[in-house]
């Protein structure tokens, strides 16, 4: 991304011109000058969310209205896989309004969504676009996410725990599961000994959610966990529990002794 710059000023006029040449060739009546125009007029005065939501309105307008063959199109677009167990908000920042329009207009096309999210989140991230999927049918991708949390791939991995973290910044809290938090406990079972410290430390903010939003259920959690911690799932407690610790809380100063 070259010189530092907030990152809401990456969502402009350059990337919807970069967006729209690599749509073209596989979609040759993508209008890109429309696209651009629009863009262009409504994001001067907006903030990072609002500019990546009128970029992905504007593909909307622009792909076709069958669902499928959009994300075809964008499938086509996505790029070499990001290698590295860094860089969603830097080589793969352009992805992000690509995400949001799958997490915008594929709702109602969970198959399709499903897999293009796993896609993306191996150049970008998926942990935004998952989330109305994990509202509207919670169990379904459930079952996905437990098995993502068992992919080869750090960065689907990751998106297992980040995706059903409660308050997860920059997106809306997810509440369905402060009350009982059990249906998300064999995905992170499944993470707390990741060889990835990319994916542990997702791991340890997601509890640090839960930690807030039902500290009994996640508690014992990690009491549980510390009873047979390996050395990876020692380091996800105690970063855990990093804001219990600054309140002195003696349960959870006793946990990273």
């Amino acid at each position: 991304m070259g010189e530092y710059k907030q990152l809401k000023y990456y969502f402009d006029k350059d990337l919807a011109v970069s967006l729209a040449d690599k749509i073209c060739p596989v979609y040759p009546d993508f209008r890109k000058r429309e696209f651009v125009k629009d863009i262009v007029l409504a994001v001067k005065e907006q903030e990072l969310k609002q500019r990546v939501e009128t970029i992905a309105d504007a593909l909307s307008r622009q792909l076709p209205v069958d669902y499928s063959e959009a994300v075809n199109i964008l499938t086509e677009i996505l790029g070499p896989e990001n290698k590295k167990e860094t860089g969603m908000f830097t080589e793969g920042y352009w992805l992000m309004p690509v995400a949001c329009y799958v997490e915008k207009y594929g709702t109602e096309h969970f198959d399709e969504s499903i897999q293009f999210i796993e896609e993306i989140t191996k150049r970008h991230t998926g942990e935004y676009a998952i989330r109305p999927f994990i509202v509207t049918y919670s169990s379904k991708t459930l079952k996905v996410m437990n098995r993502w949390s068992k992919s080869k791939h750090a960065h689907v991995r990751r998106l297992a725990s980040e995706g059903l973290r409660p308050r997860l910044p920059w997106a809306k809290k997810i509440s369905i599961f402060s009350d009982d938090p059990s249906p998300v406990i064999n995905i992170l079972e499944n993470l707390k000994s990741d060889r990835s410290a990319y994916v542990r430390k997702s791991v340890a903010n997601n509890l640090n959610d839960f930690l807030k939003e039902n500290y009994p259920w996640t508690i014992s959690v990690l009491k549980r966990w510390r009873e047979i911690a390996s050395e990876e799932t020692r380091w996800i407690i105690k970063h855990a529990l990093r804001n219990e610790v600054k309140k002195n809380n003696q349960e959870a100063l006793k946990l990273i002794r």
